[in-house]
């Protein structure tokens, strides 16, 4: 079984206005993130990621967000499994008050 890291939307922002690097995937489908997205997020969409795994360095670590955190925790699972370091944003962009693009 692999533990999963969770990260609250309030967490993240400060990280974001502390200009820590981080790397934030959305995994969120296309008509969701048309209605705004976390600005330095990159947009996979969940079904996508085991075709994306290239993309990924297990050096690095990675932020995955979702509607809600339940997709993302999948994701988070997924990556896992493969040897990747993944942080699930609990709550997802439901709990999310920073900006979007």
């Amino acid at each position: 079984m692999y533990e999963v890291q969770e990260l609250t939307a309030s967490e993240l922002e400060v990280m974001l206005k502390n200009n820590v690097r981080t790397h934030i995937i959305d995994v969120r489908e296309y008509e969701e993130v048309a209605q705004g997205m976390i600005p330095s997020a990159k947009h996979i969409p969940l079904q996508q990621i085991p075709d994306s795994l290239n993309y990924f360095h297990k050096d690095q670590e990675y932020i995955i967000v979702c509607r809600a955190g339940v997709r993302s925790m999948n994701a988070c699972l997924y990556l896992a499994q493969h040897g990747f370091t993944a942080t699930n944003l609990a709550g997802g962009m439901l709990d999310w008050n920073g900006e979007v693009i």
